[in-house]
């Protein structure tokens, strides 16, 4: 599906959700939502999931509320967190990432909760299929461990010479062994040898670079993690100061000054959650909602970042971009 049939499928669900939505209004029925997150607070994505609640009809304040936990990163906070929102009785739990709808899955079985953006979630135990999840969790599914080649083919489409790449991942965290995993494999096809530096603390980010460079790193691929979102600026900030050619999994990077970014979009798959959360008010069971795959992917080149480090991106990459930042 591409981006125009995408949001035709969008609009269309809006129009047809409104009276359901105006039927929830007169009845002063108040959904309540519980988010549970992966960084320090509300960011793009979160904006995008809130956005298309409202073209849906939900109206935080008249007949939706929306209560947040964000761990900042710290793992173990997750579990209690979970808990609280199972205390609150929500009506349904949307989470963001792999940990956290893991955390949600194992603090109840009954309330729905709606994913975005876990990386396997067939693979991590989170559902028992792709078409028949089962049990009280469904939503979207993030495809990044297989993109691995795809982004270092990209990669050296523009540094043709590249051989010595560097990978910053997230530190003690179970979604970053077969990240890795797949990306070696990848890597040692085509005959790169891969750098990795696993970190999660934001102070500790300016050794990592340091440590890269020493290892003669000719460029780099950024894992998209809350921990690396949240830091995002901070990150294109040392990938410049050192010179990096980049990689990353979204494009918020490069609208920062990254060079190169392939992977599914987050915000449509935020938007997409919305669409979850209407269906469950409206009656539906989690186990009998498919959870979706990525169906758009997105590609965008900072050409101002690319004349800075000396590059020539090939007239071929740049007509396949979705977006070229001049």
């Amino acid at each position: 599906m591409d981006r125009r049939s995408f949001l035709s499928a969008i609009a269309a669900t809006s129009f047809i959700a409104a009276p359901g939505a105006a039927r929830a209004q007169q009845s002063g029925k108040v959904w309540r939502i519980g988010y549970l997150g992966f960084g320090s607070g509300p960011s793009e994505f979160v904006a995008a999931f809130r956005e298309e609640l409202r073209g849906l009809g939900y109206i935080e304040g008249r007949n939706l509320s929306i209560d947040y936990r964000w761990p900042a990163g710290k793992i173990d906070r997750l579990p209690e967190m979970a808990a609280e929102l199972v205390q609150l009785n929500v009506d349904i739990i949307v989470t963001q990432g792999t940990q956290p709808v893991t955390a949600a899955k194992r603090a109840t079985g009954t309330i729905p909760i709606v994913m975005t953006a876990p990386s396997d979630a067939v693979g991590n135990g989170l559902v028992a299929s792709l078409a028949r999840p089962g049990g009280n969790v469904t939503g979207m599914t993030y495809l990044s461990n297989e993109l691995a080649g795809k982004r270092l083919q990209l990669l050296r489409e523009v540094v043709p010479k590249v051989t010595r790449v560097a990978a910053l991942v997230l530190k003690n965290s179970p979604v970053t062994p077969p990240f890795l995993e797949q990306f070696r494999v990848a890597a040692q096809q085509m005959g790169i040898t891969l750098v990795v530096r696993e970190e999660n603390e934001a102070d500790a980010l300016a050794g990592a670079f340091a440590a890269i460079q020493r290892e003669r790193a000719q460029s780099i691929f950024v894992q998209q993690t809350p921990f690396t979102n949240d830091n995002r600026r901070r990150i294109v900030q040392l990938v410049t100061q050192h010179r990096l050619p980049s990689m990353f999994e979204t494009r918020g990077y490069v609208d920062e000054g990254g060079l190169l970014s392939y992977g599914p979009s987050l915000l449509e798959m935020h938007r997409r959650a919305a669409y979850y959360v209407d269906r469950i008010f409206k009656g539906a069971k989690p186990t009998d909602l498919p959870v979706e795959q990525p169906s758009k992917f997105e590609m965008v080149i900072n050409l101002k970042t690319a004349k800075a480090l000396g590059l020539t991106v090939p007239q071929s990459l740049l007509t396949r971009a979705d977006e070229v930042i001049r």
